[in-house]
């Protein structure tokens, strides 16, 4: 059976890839490797989401399929950068790939992130946590209504104000997924549009309660 970057422990030999990327006006040295999404080097749709969107206020943010936790170390740096205490505010990278969960926890603690970012399976997540805002680049490929259901499960935890930004290829369904989930009352924009991807917002709807 071919091992997929969203397999809990894939097969392929483990090795490690180091590389340089630019997320936020930050350079960042991250280690990526085998069996996990964009190996050595930052995917496209990851970087128009930096290109296209500023970094979120201090608060509980959870980056929903972290991979080697590029998007929620570009958090927990930006808050860094602008002198925001480690205590004001706080990442949770959720992946079922454990490869890759090691890989974000080694690059939080090489890059003194390790105070304000954590990656873990989605199951020891901390339970009850409603979260200000979940950044994603989704896992698509695992299908739409395996994506629906995840979706569905973490956008529930968001507090009465919170929002969710995603980054989702127009030809792998990033218009209907916003059609869809307005009508799940996650009232969903399109922030911008590039390179084939749409960079999507969407919010609780005002009667849902957190």
């Amino acid at each position: 059976m071919t091992d997929h970057y969203f397999s809990a422990d894939p097969s392929v030999p483990f090795a490690r890839e180091p590389f340089s990327c630019e997320m936020w006006g930050q350079r960042l040295e991250l280690v990526s490797g085998s069996g996990v999404y964009s190996r050595g080097r930052l995917d496209i749709g990851t970087s128009v989401l930096f290109r296209e969107t500023e970094p979120p206020g201090p608060g509980r943010v959870l980056d929903l399929g972290t991979g080697y936790g590029a998007i929620g170390l570009a958090v927990a740096a930006a808050w860094r950068a602008d002198g925001v205490p480690a205590e004001a505010g706080s990442v949770t990278g959720v992946e079922v790939n454990a490869r890759a969960v090691l890989l974000a926890n080694e690059n939080a603690e090489r890059l003194g992130l390790a105070d304000r970012f954590r990656a873990c399976a989605p199951e020891e997540a901390p339970a009850g946590t409603a979260y200000d805002e979940i950044w994603s680049n989704p896992p698509i490929r695992i299908g739409k209504q395996a994506l629906h259901q995840l979706l569905l499960h973490w956008f529930a935890r968001l507090g009465r104000d919170g929002r969710a930004v995603m980054v989702v290829g127009k030809n792998l369904g990033g218009d209907s997924l916003q059609a869809w989930l307005t009508t799940q009352g996650y009232p969903t924009d399109r922030l911008a549009s590039a390179k084939g991807f749409r960079v999507l917002e969407s919010r609780r709807a005002a009667d849902t309660s957190a």
